[in-house]
């Protein structure tokens, strides 16, 4: 153990007794007997999101939408949105609309992973996704210890969508964030993966090659808050089965209301099959706290999934070149005027201006596309 280590890890272990939290006591417990069960670490592929640095002296990178967007695209689209909707209704003067309204026309036209807005530095960030597993029962179930909604519903009710705790999570690993996870195991479990790197011949060279460059660039990692998804098992391995929720039970209800009906209406299932998906969600609600269901020939399990974040002297790290993308940079929302009233849609719109009204540069001092 280094020294660098070892003084994280007393610091950790005092924080834990100078807090004299039981349940953070419990929780420290329950995760050294995960470490245990699970010792084997699942990378999952990368997450994006945006994060924000505002102009105040003290200000610090923080998350401004969910680090869970499968491509750099799909968060350059949440910052594009989240821009225009500051445009639209927070936007106090014709200038200041005139400039977020520059931005996102930007952004409509060119992969920016960065620029600067009415003085706040705007970041696509990129993450790692990844959950732990045994070799013989596979990955990691929810703990007893990860929160439950105390209003456990099954069926789908509008505007009742639930949300990761991202926003506002602090990207920087100073210890007096309330939110940031802390524990003698979780500190390890930060320490243990700063030298993470993508391995393997099946993994492309250019992805390995910036894999090992991210750790000296962006040696510092924090944890994101945890997540819950669907996996699987359709013969002999798992498989991701949806996106990522914010507690166990609103991952089971995922499952339960794709047995309950909506799966079968997707792939046209025959009556056999619906029936027999129909009894499996009737199991699965009538066993509320089951991580796992199966039905015909395939498995469901709940997998509790972590993610982290590098970070370095300028902040955390941007998307890699070797992350793929899928789609191009395009229109999120309709066009704005500068009053802030939505116009008609046209055919053609003008191309973006210079940007001489605050959109600044990228991490390494130019312009990223």
């Amino acid at each position: 153990m280094s020294d660098d280590w070892k003084r994280r890890m007393e610091q950790a272990a005092a924080e834990l007794l100078r807090r004299d939290d039981p349940v953070a006591l419990v929780r420290e417990v329950d995760a050294l007997d995960a470490s245990t069960r699970c010792p084997y670490v699942w990378p999952r592929g990368p997450v994006f999101g945006v994060a924000a640095l505002g102009p105040e002296p003290d200000a610090r990178w923080r998350l401004v939408s969910e680090a869970t967007d499968g491509t750099p695209q799909d968060a350059r689209d949440a910052l594009n949105s989240l821009l225009w909707f500051r445009a639209k209704d927070e936007a106090d003067t014709v200038a200041e609309r005139r400039e977020l309204l520059a931005a996102v026309r930007l952004l409509e036209c060119e992969r920016i992973d960065e620029l600067t807005v009415l003085g706040s530095r705007y970041r696509v960030v990129r993450g790692d996704e990844y959950a732990r597993c045994s070799l013989t029962d596979g990955p990691e179930p929810p703990r007893p210890t990860d929160p439950e909604p105390a209003d456990r519903f099954w069926g789908h009710q509008p505007g009742r969508a639930r949300t990761l705790p991202d926003i506002g999570h602090l990207l920087d690993t100073r210890p007096d964030d309330p939110t940031a996870p802390f524990g003698v195991m979780a500190e390890g479990n930060r320490q243990a993966l700063r030298d993470f790197t993508y391995e393997g011949e099946h993994v492309p060279p250019a992805m390995r090659a910036e894999s090992r460059e991210a750790v000296r660039r962006y040696p510092e990692l924090v944890l994101l808050p945890v997540g819950f998804g669907v996996i699987k098992r359709a013969g002999a391995g798992w498989t991701p089965a949806s996106l990522l929720q914010p507690t166990p039970h609103d991952a089971r209800r995922v499952v339960h209301n794709g047995l309950s009906g909506l799966w079968a209406d997707m792939y046209d299932l025959d009556t056999a099959t619906r029936d027999a998906y129909a009894r499996a969600a009737e199991q699965l609600e009538a066993t509320p706290h089951s991580n796992e269901v199966t039905v015909l020939e395939d498995t469901y399990r709940i997998c509790r999934v972590e993610r982290m974040l590098r970070t370095g002297p300028d902040g955390p790290e941007p998307p890699r070149s070797s992350d793929p993308e899928t789609t191009e940079p395009m229109r999120i929302r309709p066009p704005l005027d500068e009053h802030g009233n939505i116009q008609p849609e046209t055919e053609t719109e003008p191309e973006p201006d210079s940007m001489s009204a605050g959109v600044g540069d990228g991490p390494d001092g130019e312009r990223s596309h």
